[in-house]
């Protein structure tokens, strides 16, 4: 038989297969990941509580995109390696234009800076806290994790002397939160919750501002999973109301990312997340080795966003977060 008209033998036939199996199998992995965030998995009670943990490492996901496109290259799938480019772009366009931020609306009224930060226990340290705000010429600060203990200490490093009036919730473990604010603070009816998210309105330069310490429980067992979606789904969206709402502000540890359909639903109703609007959108605020992004300040998407800083307070395991917002 002439060579060209030689049938491969049965070991090249299969080491071929092995390839083809392996190139696809590459972009199946990350296929079905882009499919589950980009179809809200953590929506639904079935898989939910398997995806909410998950999908909030799809910034890591997607920066390891291109790995299934090399190897089928290297492996020589051509197909292979269009569809796993395909997926990386699904991946890229979720999760980069966090990184660019977003066009700013015309906005002329007052300026609100809005501080966030869980205190992790209570042990956030004390005296940079209070240095943190003094910096930062915070009007309101949103606590989470507040302890009744931690409240005294806090007070007595100097956080009611810039901003001296308060509605908080401290309670015990991770589940307390507090507000403290430059101006007068109305308390308002919190959200049902399994943690404290107090709510309160205050005045700026005649503007009513409505803002809550948000803090819903971590999505990481079933029953966590359903409470963690009532607690977001329980908060009021921007324009509840009508005409007449206040601004209204939403500043917390939300155990949620962008990569959420949950967290997207309520941003979707009238609210745009600060830095995300930044080009902010993807420093981490909490977590090492798996850094995330879960704190955030939600504003009316018709105010403009000036300044987006992310901090560090020693004895807590979370970054606080900074957001200048001129109101519209």
């Amino acid at each position: 038989m002439a060579e060209s008209e030689r049938v491969p033998d049965g070991g090249a036939a299969a080491a071929g297969r092995g390839r083809t199996v392996l190139a696809w199998a590459g972009v199946a992995a990350w296929g079905l990941w882009s499919l589950v965030r980009w179809a809200g998995g953590d929506r639904y009670g079935g898989i939910g509580v398997f995806a909410a943990p998950l999908l909030a490492v799809t910034p890591l996901v997607a920066a390891a995109a291109p790995v299934p496109v090399v190897a089928a290259l290297v492996l020589r799938r051509r197909w292979a390696a269009v569809a796993a480019g395909a997926v990386a772009a699904s991946l890229a366009v979720a999760v980069l234009p966090r990184a660019w931020g977003g066009a700013q609306p015309e906005a002329r009224g007052p300026v609100l800076r809005v501080l966030t930060a869980n205190v992790f226990f209570g042990e956030g340290d004390a005296e940079r806290l209070v240095e943190l705000v003094r910096r930062t010429g915070a009007d309101v600060l949103s606590l989470q994790e507040l302890t009744p203990g931690s409240v005294g200490r806090y007070e007595r490093a100097g956080l009611t002397a810039l901003l001296p009036h308060k509605v908080v919730d401290p309670r015990g473990g991770p589940t307390g939160s507090g507000l403290y604010s430059r101006h007068p603070l109305r308390a308002l009816p919190a959200p049902r919750s399994e943690m404290a998210m107090p709510r309160a309105e205050l005045t700026v330069e005649g503007r009513r501002v409505e803002i809550t310490a948000v803090h819903p429980i971590p999505p990481i067992s079933g029953a966590n999973h359903r409470n963690w979606r009532r607690d977001l789904g329980a908060l009021p969206g921007a324009r509840d109301g009508g005409a007449g709402a206040p601004f209204r502000v939403l500043a917390g540890d939300f155990n949620a990312t962008l990569d959420h359909a949950t967290l997207r639903d309520l941003v979707g109703r009238g609210y745009a997340d600060a830095a995300d609007r930044a080009g902010a959108g993807l420093v981490r605020t909490w977590g090492e080795l798996v850094p995330l992004t879960i704190d955030h300040v939600l504003v009316d998407d018709r105010a403009a966003v000036r300044d987006v800083r992310i901090h560090d307070l020693p004895g807590s395991d979370h970054r606080p977060l900074s957001a200048e917002i001129r109101l519209p």
